[in-house]
């Protein structure tokens, strides 16, 4: 029998490349989204595509049900919804850093919590969580979206230790940086303002950095595959870093020492810093 897989956040970008490439290699895919698109999709009797806000937890316990009742069970769920954010943090209001974390960060923690009994209950299951190169090697301006992604590495290593004692798993999926995804486009109205003009040289060096990227950027295809062998591998591996300028992070970030580290980061992403 097909295996099942629940992936939020489907709509577009690595979620919906996520998808296909489940449904190609013939699992059955509960793809979510919070306002649900069949068309996204070619018909398969081996799609359900539901709504499900992951800041709602009725829709998020809904979504589950109504996939376990279509499919008998759901053995791997992907909290793949996110969104992004580029600000200066002193210009970055309340409102803005509570609806990051609320998607990004609670969104992901409600999803496990829904999840989790039926994996217990049925005797096996895997939880991935998509976070971000962000999370090992934050450049500047993304410090509010950062602290989103880094909450869910550690909430993720260390529900990998309370999961594996009933013989379940938690993994991360870490994407790079992929310009072909609506990331930019899906924050442009909440970023509005968000980097004042006394930051304005500094932002503009910053983002020419990561226009010259060192390495290839990031792509759905490569985060597909990436959350296709976390699903699929056995063994107690935790990260799986997707695309070259992720892997190049994660070195830098896990084989060198702090300082080469932050040296290297700086030069590649930040302006040079000014004198104390």
């Amino acid at each position: 029998m097909s295996k099942t897989i629940l992936i939020t956040g489907t709509s577009s970008g690595y979620g919906k490349a996520m998808a296909s490439l489940f449904l190609e290699r013939g699992w059955n895919v509960i793809a979510t989204m919070r306002r649900p698109d069949a068309s996204l999709f070619p018909p398969s009797d081996r799609l359900k595509v539901l709504p499900l806000d992951v800041t709602d937890s009725d829709s998020i316990a809904a979504a589950i049900a109504e996939g376990v009742a279509a499919f008998g069970t759901i053995e791997v769920v992907v909290n793949n919804a996110g969104i992004g954010l580029a600000s200066v943090v002193e210009a970055t209001p309340d409102h803005i850093v509570r609806e990051i974390f609320e998607t990004n960060s609670f969104g992901v923690f409600a999803a496990c919590r829904a999840i989790i009994p039926q994996f217990r209950h049925q005797g096996h299951g895997t939880v991935i969580n998509v976070t971000s190169s962000a999370a090992i090697a934050p450049p500047a301006l993304v410090a509010i979206y950062a602290a989103s992604k880094w909450a869910v590495e550690g909430f993720t290593e260390s529900l990998s230790y309370e999961l594996a004692s009933f013989g379940l798993r938690a993994r991360l999926v870490e994407p790079g940086y992929a310009p072909t995804t609506s990331f930019t486009a899906n924050g442009g109205d909440r970023m509005q303002g968000l980097i004042p003009a006394d930051y304005g040289a500094f932002a503009q060096a910053c983002f020419g950095k990561m226009a010259n990227y060192p390495t290839a950027y990031c792509t759905e295809a490569e985060v597909a595959e990436a959350t296709w062998r976390a699903a699929t591998e056995a063994g107690n591996r935790l990260r799986y870093p997707a695309g070259a300028d992720t892997q190049l992070l994660s070195d830098l970030r896990w084989t060198t020492s702090e300082d080469h580290y932050l040296a290297r980061m700086r030069a590649m992403f930040g302006p040079e810093l000014q004198p104390a």
